[in-house]
């Protein structure tokens, strides 16, 4: 029974746990927040192994410059072959890496670091959505992040203004000569897409409505 709680004691069980938590509550802020990229099983591990494993790594190798000279050779060698589908993924990555190695110094600096990322995301959708109450965006969409994206694409027999003005307008097309013309809109979200759906539906001019889920 003692040696049980001896080492549930241990410093670096303590860390190990204090880091897994760390790693999964961050994880489920992106999913929480609407970064659906993260919402899978690969990111679920990484974000519950790769700062535990930086701990282990640190701590191995902090006392013995052989060692530590041969890790950066190692690390040169492997290192991540899927691609990195965006900046902010990849300073995610480097957040985890950075609180495993902070870890073994202090257990106070990683659980601020840890509360620092975890602020910053929920305070960037936050910001989002005070900035839309204000019809302002403070982030432009993009397809590049590896986010999920809604896309509609749609095609009237007359030029459509209040379409080519839409803020989230990303593409047209206009042929004149057949009288067809092309737009494509990108929503964040499932009900903002149905929403202007419906909306489309009730205007004449509009020849077929294209949704795409996608993207």
């Amino acid at each position: 029974m003692e040696s049980i709680i001896s080492l549930i004691q241990h410093p670096h069980v303590i860390k190990i746990t204090l880091l897994s938590l760390s790693g999964l509550i961050i994880r489920q802020s992106l999913v929480f927040c609407g970064q659906r990229w993260a919402n899978t099983y690969h990111h679920l591990g990484t974000y519950i192994l790769l700062p535990n494993i930086a701990l282990i790594i640190t701590s191995v190798i902090k006392n013995d410059i052989a060692l530590s000279l041969g890790m950066i050779g190692a690390l040169s060698i492997v290192r991540f072959r899927n691609p990195v589908k965006s900046p902010f993924e990849l300073v995610m990555f480097f957040g985890l890496l950075t609180l495993g190695i902070v870890a073994s110094v202090s257990l106070m600096l990683t659980i601020l670091l840890a509360l620092l990322l975890i602020v910053v995301i929920f305070g960037i959708k936050f910001a989002d959505q005070i900035s839309k109450k204000f019809n302002f965006n403070i982030f432009q969409y993009s397809f590049g992040d590896g986010n999920l994206n809604y896309t509609l694409e749609l095609n009237s027999s007359e030029e459509l203004n209040e379409f080519l003005k839409n803020e989230n307008i990303i593409n047209f097309y206009f042929d004149k000569k057949n009288n067809n013309y092309s737009y494509r809109i990108v929503f964040k979200t499932k009900k903002d897409l149905m929403e202007f759906t419906d909306r489309a539906k009730k205007q004449e001019k509009i020849l077929n409505i294209r949704a795409d889920i996608q993207s």
